[in-house]
């Protein structure tokens, strides 16, 4: 009798389990959100559905810059070799979108053939029309790099008049679509070109909402010398400050990215680290690739939300027969008070209202008699996967995360990143410097100042060959390093672990103090290399 009471129960008890991050994130998507989104329209007003070669796509990075600003060159410096189409020059020389691509069998794949491949994830890109497919292309490239990312090159971003007419598609909004699927967005200045165009701005602030994935180069630094470089750091500071509109300082890396030699070599080492930084973010993005895939499908579900809420408002403040033309105009007109009653009712942050002229534009095209009234079921089955399904998938990212660890599937491998982030030769990154100073030596490393620390070790009057813990820190306070920093300078030192130092152990004490003291960072355990000679093979 009372049996549908037991099946309520047992859905209710009934708990989705998913394979895998992205498998959950496609059936809460189609299950959950893409309902909501249909009913409202969500698609007219501002991105097309999802599909699932948009969950199953690799990790893909967005260039954008003025013309000649080295994007496509950047490309060619990250993957070591030319890819199909590429073409270089002073001039706009990149007059379209190319997608380089992994791709066993090398080649171009057209614009139009692109948009109806179901396994990539360019099918939206044909609402923009021939004129801009004609200009899109992927370039199928064999590279090792490719099997982790995927590169968007961008035509140089011109000024004038030419830009807004000459491209005969809407240029911003092919940036915004790609904005919203890429995980990184660089966005590359010229150290000789720092001036900022209206089009060039006005391409920022189609990128803006996606904050988070822009990162700024100062590419061709090595052109100017040190003294230029300070003043144009400064300037492209003040420039960025104008267009992003944000309290935080927008962290820039610097450097030259082609393989050609440095014209003015005297920032060499700043280059360096900051090629180092740049690419251990790229190149933690397969790492990060789900992480990045449910956050943009939490932002979309909360816009969703909103765009509920305000479609059904309009829904309902529409007139049942006469008026409705010159209803429509006003609730358009007034779409802020619309926005601020919403906020009220439904405690919703400003912040996550869509922009109110383009919400406008887009509503000015529709017939609001048309539009649902509002779907409590809809909205509540999206607020309970934001509840459960988004917890129990984030819970799964860790133990993804550490399965392809295991695997070492979770980084970029192979071109440029082998060279700046896996160089174990003589030229890695920091190779003979601070604490690997000496490595691969015959000689001990320490032996080269060992005259110094020994005179210094004998006028702390040793005893029985060692000196005690409360002299060696009277000697090692001077060096006015924290407590912290000098603690780990003697874990390191006292090999035997008996609470004094030796003369070996002294001098290697003051070795490691010097170059903390240069700048340098200290290991947690000590190298083999900078072992005494008396002491290699005993342990304490």
């Amino acid at each position: 009798m009372f049996s549908w009471i037991t099946r309520d129960d047992a859905k209710k008890r009934n708990i989705e389990v998913y394979d895998s991050v992205l498998e959950g994130l496609k059936k809460v998507y189609k299950t959950k959100v893409l309902p909501l989104e249909t009913a409202y329209l969500y698609h007219d007003f501002h991105s097309p559905a999802l599909d699932d070669p948009d969950f199953d796509a690799k990790p893909m990075i967005l260039l954008v810059g003025q013309y000649s600003t080295g994007k496509t060159t950047f490309i060619r410096y990250l993957l070591e070799r030319e890819f199909p189409g590429i073409r270089i020059g002073p001039e706009p020389t990149t007059d379209g979108f190319i997608a380089v691509m992994y791709g066993e069998t090398e080649g171009i794949i057209p614009g139009n053939a692109l948009v109806v491949d179901p396994k990539k994830p360019f099918r939206p890109l044909s609402k923009f029309g021939n004129a801009f497919l004609n200009r899109f292309q992927c370039s199928q490239v064999d590279s090792s790099v490719l099997k982790g990312i995927s590169i968007i090159d961008t035509p140089g971003i011109l000024s004038g008049e030419k830009q807004r007419v000459d491209r005969g598609y809407e240029f911003t909004g092919v940036l915004e679509w790609f904005a919203e699927r890429v995980d990184r967005i660089i966005l590359l200045f010229d150290a000789h070109k720092l001036d900022i165009s209206d089009e060039f701005r006005r391409s920022i602030e189609a990128l803006k909402g996606h904050d988070d994935k822009i990162r700024i180069v100062l590419n061709k630094a090595d052109m100017i010398d040190h003294q230029q470089l300070m003043r144009v750091y400064g300037a492209l500071m003040w420039s960025l400050g104008k267009v992003l509109n944000t309290p935080e300082v927008a962290r820039v890396y610097i450097g030259s990215f082609w393989d050609e030699p440095l014209r003015y070599d005297s920032n060499r080492r700043l280059f360096e680290a900051e090629e180092q930084d740049l690419f251990f973010d790229l190149q933690s993005l397969p790492r990060n690739a789900a992480l990045r895939k449910l956050n943009d499908l939490i932002k979309r579900a909360r816009l969703a939300k909103v765009h509920a809420y305000i479609i059904s408002e309009l829904k309902k403040e529409m007139p049942a027969v006469f008026g409705k033309e010159n209803k429509k105009k006003e609730l358009i007109k007034r779409l802020g008070s619309v926005y601020e009653k919403i906020q009220r009712e439904h405690q919703i942050s400003a912040g996550d209202f869509p922009d109110i002229k383009r919400m406008q534009e887009g509503l000015a095209a529709h017939d609001f008699t048309k539009f649902n009234a509002l779907k409590p079921r809809l909205l509540e089955a999206v607020d309970k996967m934001l509840a459960e399904d988004i917890a129990r998938l984030m819970a799964m990212i860790p133990q993804e995360e550490a399965l392809a660890n295991k695997e070492n599937s979770s980084t970029v491998k192979g071109g440029a990143f082998d060279g700046v982030m896996n160089d174990k030769t003589v030229f890695g990154y920091r190779r003979g410097e601070g604490i690997d100073a000496g490595a691969g030596e015959p000689d001990w490393i320490v032996a080269k100042d060992r005259h110094k620390y020994d005179q210094l070790f004998f006028t702390l009057e040793p005893k029985d060959g060692k000196i005690t813990g409360s002299s060696a820190k009277a000697e090692m306070m001077k060096s006015k390093l924290p407590n912290s920093v000098l603690g780990k300078v003697w874990k390191l030192s006292d090999l035997d672990k008996d609470g004094m130092l030796d003369i070996d152990e002294f001098a290697l004490s003051m070795h490691l103090i010097n170059v903390k003291l240069d700048g340098h960072d200290l290991p947690a355990e000590l190298p083999e290399h900078l072992l005494p000679p008396s002491k290699r093979g005993f342990q304490a």
